[in-house]
């Protein structure tokens, strides 16, 4: 595959990307008017985008080796650091609001309580899937030197995320415990 080809997909990609991106810079642009763990998580995924644009220009110029992974590492690395502050700070808000809310009242309300929401849980059980899918793929083309058939590449990949998928949606269609 040639970079200009790749330059092509990854510039479809991000500006696809568009419905993460153009939200983000809504809640950076309120400024104080956001929680500073929102604004973190803005940050993060503001700066994910724009390294992948960067990538698409540079590769589109031709660029390779450090002049091209240069750029990627390190917006990768700010990215990723901004995301775990914005966690860390978005616990620490919700610690604050618990004990406001504890000053105010007996219990807090129930959307205060610290529960794991089920589009974590269906994240979770659905990237855990997909990274043992893909763990499995290198694994077995591997072995294709080995004896493996085309098809048993495929197909255990393809079943580990499949099953993955179905586990996270039977768990995360089962009620809450209350």
């Amino acid at each position: 595959m040639t970079t200009a080809v790749l330059a092509l997909g990854l510039g479809a990609v991000t500006a696809s990307g568009c419905v993460w991106y153009v939200p983000a810079l809504a809640d950076l642009r309120a400024g104080t008017d956001r929680p500073e763990s929102r604004r973190l998580a803005a940050a993060a995924c503001v700066t994910g985008w724009s390294t992948a644009a960067v990538t698409a220009l540079l590769l589109l110029l031709g660029s390779t080796g450090p002049v091209l992974l240069g750029p990627v590492a390190a917006g990768a690395a700010t990215s990723t650091a901004l995301r775990v502050r914005a966690v860390l700070r978005r616990g620490a808000e919700e610690r604050e609001d618990a004990a406001c809310w504890t000053v105010l009242t007996p219990a807090p309300p129930p959307s205060v309580r610290r529960a794991r929401p089920p589009q974590r849980v269906f994240a979770l059980y659905v990237g855990g899937g997909v990274l043992l899918a893909a763990v499995s793929a290198v694994l077995l083309t591997r072995g294709r030197a080995h004896g493996a058939g085309g098809a048993v590449v495929v197909a255990v990949p393809t079943v580990l995320a499949g099953l993955s998928l179905v586990a996270a949606a039977v768990r995360c269609s089962r009620r809450p415990e209350e």
